[in-house]
């Protein structure tokens, strides 16, 4: 069996503040984190937890995922940017249009995510995260689709999305021209593999995919191994559970 996405993680200068954020707009409730971080854990089939954890490396041009809300109604989606801005949230341009449907905000430590307009036909049945949305290349799209096992549900003119076969929110990459890469992505994937896997062989699955190992001056001392996919993203893989 391959890994699973275990946690959504946000590196924070204010983990709890930011994790009361999350909490609000998105109904989930917080627990403990091994880490002196907070879980969010989720109130449907998301499939994964968001983890908020300290981080003093400073947020440096726009972040390469974010997550996109959706909506059922115009009033669900003013209600849900009405709540966000409400919990510390604000408005923020990242280039849309006048005429787009969607809203663009961002959380208290400027990460960006969107609420999406009703009616929104790719979204339709994923819940109210719909998608984490990332700048990538068609490579890490396929790169990701084989590292969980997850179909790809999209792929086209070099855009590509998975989604797991238990349904939860799509991962979709956008495709080329990629955003230079600038210092450590502030979110990233925590993986698991499943209990009682052999951890050194699905790093080396995971290697043979087109990961690299990442030196982040920990190694594997804390019980897990620092990796990155094709694009040079960061991502966890943790002990089997």
């Amino acid at each position: 069996m391959t890994s699973q996405v275990f946690a959504v993680c946000f590196g924070a200068s204010q983990p709890l503040r930011l994790a009361q954020f999350w909490s609000g707009v998105l109904g989930w409730e917080p627990a403990d984190d091994p880490h002196d971080g907070v879980a969010l854990l989720p109130s449907d089939d998301t499939g994964f937890r968001i983890r908020v954890v300290p981080s003093q490396k400073q947020k440096v041009g726009q972040n390469r995922m974010h997550f996109d809300l959706t909506s059922a109604s115009l009033e669900d989606q003013q209600q849900t940017v009405a709540r966000a801005l409400a919990l510390g949230g604000r408005h923020i341009d990242v280039g849309q249009r006048p005429e787009d449907g969607h809203v663009v905000l961002a959380d208290p430590e400027g990460n960006e995510f969107c609420v999406i307009e009703p009616g929104n036909e790719f979204l339709a049945d994923c819940g109210f995260i719909g998608a984490l949305a990332c700048d990538g290349s068609q490579a890490v799209g396929y790169f990701w689709s084989e590292a969980l096992g997850w179909p790809l549900v999209w792929d086209q003119d070099q855009e590509t999305a998975i989604r797991s076969p238990h349904g939860g929110p799509k991962f979709t990459w956008g495709g080329p021209p990629v955003a230079p890469k600038k210092g450590e992505n502030r979110l990233h994937f925590d993986l698991a593999p499943p209990a009682h896997a052999d951890l050194q062989a699905e790093v080396e699955r995971l290697l043979s995919l087109g990961a690299t190992r990442s030196d982040t001056g920990q190694g594997d001392v804390g019980g897990w191994v620092a990796m990155a996919d094709p694009d040079g993203n960061e991502f966890c893989l943790l002990t089997p559970r």
